[in-house]
């Protein structure tokens, strides 16, 4: 098992509750789509997991990634940053530092491995220029290697954070709105890649979506937040208007308005995307 989430529940100062009894579990090689409207908790579900933002102090409360435990009532493990390593955050903003060469960027993501004092002074080998060299050919963009980060259109940059979660030898690749500030093109292409590296590397990939179409499209299984709450866990090619409906009301139309998918029923799921194994729908 990747990941497994039990009784995680979160709120915010004012008691503002972002998250609600999530209970889930996501097996190793899977590819998952995390939807739901602005304000739903996706992002914060991914924070948590990576260890980024703790949960609720509530008994029972346990996060585990890749079989170790993240944080358990509202703890995070001592031994965070160790499982941090195997563990790729690919943020919406790209989270690149603009001065630095596209190379230097991708290199970054074997900081973990490296003794503190050469990480502080960012002196890479062969063999780690290598790897980032490998990584940038997989995403498509070795020729911009030796550029500056900030040179790159927004959908070079998030290529590049992609390669350098490949750098990093992450098992589990948490997404956080990928394709949110990409054209059509871009987005496109980085849900192919995640999608490439979930199946030629066998990683997990968790990408949290607002395109449904693009949900349906490239991940087998959708699970659905809605007020914090899981509404839906299940297979992707079930996702149809009047499920949406029934399951956001008025807020589906966020979803519906230019999906092209949703409205020819016979294009749900691209040819490139496998059946998700347990076609089990859970509505709540």
């Amino acid at each position: 098992m990747s990941l497994r989430i039990e009784n995680v529940n979160k709120h915010f100062a004012g008691g503002k509750r972002a998250l609600c009894d999530i209970n889930l579990q996501i097996g190793q090689g899977e590819m998952v789509a995390l939807i739901g409207a602005s304000g739903s908790g996706k992002s914060t579900l991914l924070r948590m997991v990576a260890g980024l933002l703790e949960a609720d102090a509530q008994p029972g409360s346990k996060i585990v990634a890749n079989g170790k435990c993240v944080q358990r009532e509202g703890r995070v493990a001592p031994d965070i940053r160790a499982i941090r390593a195997e563990v790729g955050f690919v943020f919406q903003q790209f989270n690149l530092v603009d001065r630095l060469s596209v190379l230097a960027n991708v290199m970054v993501g074997r900081l973990h491995r490296m003794p503190l004092w050469r990480g502080l002074a960012r002196w890479f080998n062969a063999h780690e220029r290598s790897r980032a060299l490998e990584a940038l050919e997989r995403v498509g963009i070795a020729e911009c290697h030796a550029q500056r980060a900030s040179t790159l259109s927004g959908g070079q940059q998030q290529r590049a954070a992609i390669a350098r979660t490949l750098v990093q030898g992450a098992r589990l690749v948490l997404a956080d709105e990928p394709i949110a500030s990409l054209d059509p093109e871009s987005s496109r292409k980085v849900m192919e890649i995640l999608t490439k590296i979930q199946r030629e590397d066998a990683r997990t990939v968790v990408v949290s979506l607002h395109q449904v179409d693009m949900a349906i499209r490239y991940c087998p299984r959708v699970v659905a937040l809605n007020q914090g709450r899981v509404v839906y866990d299940g297979p992707s090619a079930a996702l149809t208007p009047a499920l949406l409906r029934e399951l956001y009301g008025m807020q589906a139309d966020e979803f519906l308005q230019g999906s092209e998918l949703l409205q020819s029923p016979e294009k749900t799921q691209s040819n490139n995307v496998l059946p998700w194994p347990a076609p089990v729908a859970q509505v709540a």
